[in-house]
Formats: C-alpha cells, structure tokens, sequence
C-alpha cells in the first residue's frame, strides 16, 4: 500500500516556529517514564558528503544546499524501559484509552536485547520501522502530540549540527570514541544512552551505540535527485524495502558512523525472525538497530497523521 502524504503535511516541515519553541520533558500519562526533547532550530545545510571527505561513498553525492525546518529531537535514543511498556499492553490498564488490535506487538519468543540488558537505560533494539512508527501512534493517543520518526535530511541536519567535517566534532577519527560506541570501544554491546559527550545541540548517542531509522524510502542515488535549496526532501516508501538507517552502531567501524554515511534495511534483518509467518514486528538479526523520535513545529490534521500511522506497503 502507498503512503499518500498531502500537500498541508509537506507543508509543515517547511513552518518555522513562532512563539514557544524551547527544550522540554515528555511525561507519559499513567506512567513512569518520559523522554526529552531539544529544539533543533532549522537552516540551510550541505546534505551528503563531498568526494573529498574521509571513507566518502557515492551514495552519499553530489553534495546539495538543503533547507530544513525547525522541529524537535529526542535527546536520547529510546530506551527499553520507554518501549516495553508500550510492548506489554500498559493500556490494559488504562481505560480511557482504545487502541486498534494490531497496533502493538505480540510478545516475541526470544529474549530480544539477546542479552545486552533492557533496565535502566538501554537503546531498544531488533525493531522494525514499522514497530518504531506504530510505538509513535502510542504516543500520539497517550499524549495528543504527533512524534514521528526523523527523515533522512532531518537526522543529518540534526547530527551535523552545523558542521561541514565527517564528524560533527570534526576530521579526527581518533575523537571518536569521546563521542559514541564503536566497535573499538564497545565490548561488543550497546551501552546506556548518554554516556558519551553531546553533539552541540545537545543530542547523545547520534554516532553507534544502535543505529536509527529514518521515516524515508532509501534512494541509492538519492542526492542526483535533490535540487539545490530543496525544503525538507522526503523519499515516501513505495515498498517494504530498503528504508533508510543513520547513524552507525556499536559493532561498526568509524567509517559507518560519519554523519553523511547511509545504508538500506534489507529483508536479511529479518531472516531468523522464529514466528511464522514473519512478523511485522521484529528483526532477529538486527540487535545493532533502534531508532529516536522527533516532533513537528506544526501538528498536522488528524486525517494526515493517521495516513502516517498507515501500515507499511508490502513488496510486490
């Protein structure tokens, strides 16, 4: 099934804010939890990486001025503690609040952090995109706010936080570790979030620890097709695959962890999956990869938020 945005939803991304627009905390009714969110104020930024720059791929060229509009960002990966009462039907207990039958998962049969710890701080992981997206439907109907996942052009914005180098702290490979889990330093695991230093908006964990998925359809000559002073580009998923991921995680090298750098999901993250038919929830083979949320300036209308919520189209 396509996804069909309108043109008022493309449109919000291109509102700058007015008004009230500062850092704040997410409480989740009947909760615990929350989560917090910094102002990524928007600007016109360099999307990809030059042919000059360190480990540069093709995929990540021509280079193009791209405008982005301001939003919010999750200051930290989502955690499991975040996501597991979503996972174990918290609205069971919550009355008030009716969601559709399949807009959770089922409860896998395998221990899905495979043993890289759940409580007190660490970045879910072995999610789909379409679990990610429905775990932001849960937050829209416990909170009225709309979060969603980043596009590729936002989560790049938001990573190089106004830098030009391949690192948002600069050229220096070595500086790596000062800023993220690798696979030099991680043991072989994720870590709690926060741990490492911040980008200079304030965000944790941009670079390794689990790699994040974006809400846009993963284009391999992507910025052949971006024209200059583009606002908020947006590649719509046609199919269930590939879908863009970011970031870089715990067991790659510094090269994946770039700000540039880019790959696409493939149904390979899914091959051990043990439930029959596979499920639309889980990646088995993917305890590298999380995702975090962002939020509009402008809410869109009901109607387009639902249109986003839609499940994911299936390959032909």
């Amino acid at each position: 099934m396509k996804i069909i945005f309108s043109i008022s939803l493309l449109l919000l991304f291109s509102v700058l804010p007015k008004g009230d627009f500062a850092n704040y905390r997410q409480e989740i009714p009947n909760t615990k939890e929350g989560f917090d969110l910094v102002t990524i104020e928007g600007g016109e930024f360099l999307f990809g990486s030059p042919d000059a720059e360190i480990y540069h791929k093709k995929n990540e060229g021509p280079q193009k001025k791209i405008i982005v509009s301001s939003f919010w960002m999750a200051k930290y990966e989502t955690t499991w503690d975040l996501y597991l009462i979503y996972q174990n039907r918290e609205l069971e207990i919550d009355k008030n609040l009716t969601l559709d039958a399949i807009s959770r998962p089922t409860r896998p049969y395998v221990e899905m952090s495979f043993g890289q710890g759940k409580n007190g701080g660490f970045p879910v992981c072995n999610v789909t995109q379409y679990a990610a997206r429905s775990f932001c439907k849960w937050l829209y109907q416990k909170t009225g706010i709309f979060y969603r996942l980043p596009t590729e052009a936002e989560w790049e914005y938001a990573a190089k936080a106004g830098s030009e180098t391949a690192w948002h702290f600069g050229n220096e490979e070595s500086d790596l570790e000062d800023y993220a889990w690798l696979y030099t330093n991680s043991n072989g695991a994720y870590h709690i979030v926060g741990e490492k230093k911040p980008n200079d908006w304030g965000l944790y964990d941009i670079y390794g620890n689990v790699a994040e998925w974006t809400s846009d359809a993963y284009l391999e000559n992507l910025h052949e097709t971006l024209k200059d002073r583009g606002i908020d580009p947006y590649q719509m998923p046609e199919k269930l695959y590939p879908q863009t991921i970011k970031g870089g995680h715990w067991d790659d090298d510094g090269d994946q962890l770039r700000s540039a750098a880019r790959m696409g999901s493939t149904e390979k993250l899914k091959r051990r999956d043990p439930q029959i038919p596979k499920s639309d929830w889980w990646l088995t083979d993917a305890p590298f990869l999380g995702f975090r949320i962002v939020r509009p300036f402008i809410q869109p209308s009901v109607e387009e938020i639902n249109q986003y919520f839609l499940p994911p189209p299936k390959d032909k």
